[in-house]
């Protein structure tokens, strides 16, 4: 056994509390609202909101990170199953985990060791990837690559439904006021900023400037172009042990092109969907779903069996493991860690 793997024992899992529940859907979807606006929206008191949140947030339960927003158009993203070398998996995991371009690493059954979420800036810097870098890192053996045609669906999209239509408008709204503004650029030398909001994407002009060393006046000056300009968008993320839906399959299938449309619009209404992306390969879909226990996913499947009958399922694989989740290092129970690998694709070039 290898010294670097703990010996983990079952733990019992606490499932959040309805106010948690409450608090972080209404996070999901407006993940920089002001306390004094959830707390009219919910009708909790504001500092009780900030208590609870900062509680989630030391337990590494909760977090809210930065993403690449819709301006990154030209992102080149793929899913990479990764075989080991025999023994070699904990150098791997160690080894793309600290990889920029790596923003997730899971560890999976059927077939594969790990599977991988990359996002490079271009299709030459993936390829450099994938052909110079990845098959030569520390425990891998082979990697089979399926290149993302186009994003449906991601974990951004995901809600925990533990609030009432009312509320979920109400908040809608709030999250439109700060939507992007097509006219409004990037502030220069954002990267510090853009650093500081991975890590934390609550924090204040106020609190960037103290983790950044800049000016306040500046960051205040800076703060609003940057949220504006589409660079980045945020995400509320949830132990997904502590969810309540602690199973993540992965599904690849294969779709006729003709049905795809429908296929996307259909899979759209599942409430566990977490990921779904059209892919290059021997199958041309990509599908994620959380769902509640094993047997679950027996029964999505059939779902899908009947509803969507030209829909191949032909590869199922459990994620066992996420040692990396959109930048942030996770632990064996899917808390966040506080360490934060600030991806490359959140550069603007």
């Amino acid at each position: 056994m290898h010294a670097d793997v703990p010996i983990l024992r079952s733990v019992k899992m606490d499932p959040l509390d309805e106010e948690d529940l409450i608090l972080i859907h209404a996070l999901q979807i407006a993940p920089r609202v002001s306390w004094a606006a959830a707390a009219d929206i919910l009708g909790v008191n504001a500092q009780s909101l900030a208590q609870r949140w900062a509680g989630l947030r030391a337990t590494g339960t909760a977090w809210i990170t930065a993403r690449p927003g819709g301006i990154h158009g030209d992102l080149t993203t793929a899913l990479i199953e990764v075989d080991c070398l025999p023994g070699g998996r904990p150098r791997a995991i160690q080894a793309l985990c600290a990889d920029p371009r790596v923003v997730t690493v899971e560890e999976s059954t059927q077939g594969r060791d790990l599977m991988l979420t990359v996002m490079t800036g271009d299709m030459a810097e993936m390829t450099f990837f994938l052909t110079d870098e990845l098959i030569k890192a520390p425990g891998v053996a082979t990697i089979r690559t399926y290149l993302g045609t186009a994003m449906y669906r991601d974990g951004s999209s995901w809600r925990l439904q533990a609030l009432s239509p009312h509320q979920v408008a109400a908040l809608e709204a709030e999250a439109r006021a700060t939507l992007r503004d097509g006219d409004v650029q990037p502030p220069k030398n954002a990267w510090p900023l853009i650093e500081a909001l991975a890590a934390d994407g609550r924090r204040t002009a106020a609190e960037l400037a103290q983790a950044t060393g800049r000016n306040p006046s500046t960051v205040r000056r800076q703060l609003p172009r940057l949220l504006r300009s589409g660079l980045l968008s945020f995400r509320c993320e949830v132990a997904q042990s502590f969810s309540g839906w602690p199973i993540s399959c992965t599904w690849r299938c294969r779709v006729q092109p003709a049905h795809l449309d429908k296929t996307v619009d259909a899979l759209s209404t599942l409430p566990n969907l977490r990921l779904c992306m059209s892919t290059t390969g021997n199958t041309n879909m990509l599908i994620t779903v959380w769902a509640r226990d094993l047997p679950h996913i027996v029964r999505l499947e059939q779902l899908l069996g009947t509803k969507l009958p030209w829909m191949e399922i032909l590869d199922s694989g459990v994620n066992l493991r996420t040692s990396k989740r959109v930048g942030w290092m996770l632990d064996a129970y899917g808390r966040a860690t506080g360490e934060v690998i600030t991806p490359t694709a959140l550069r603007w070039r």
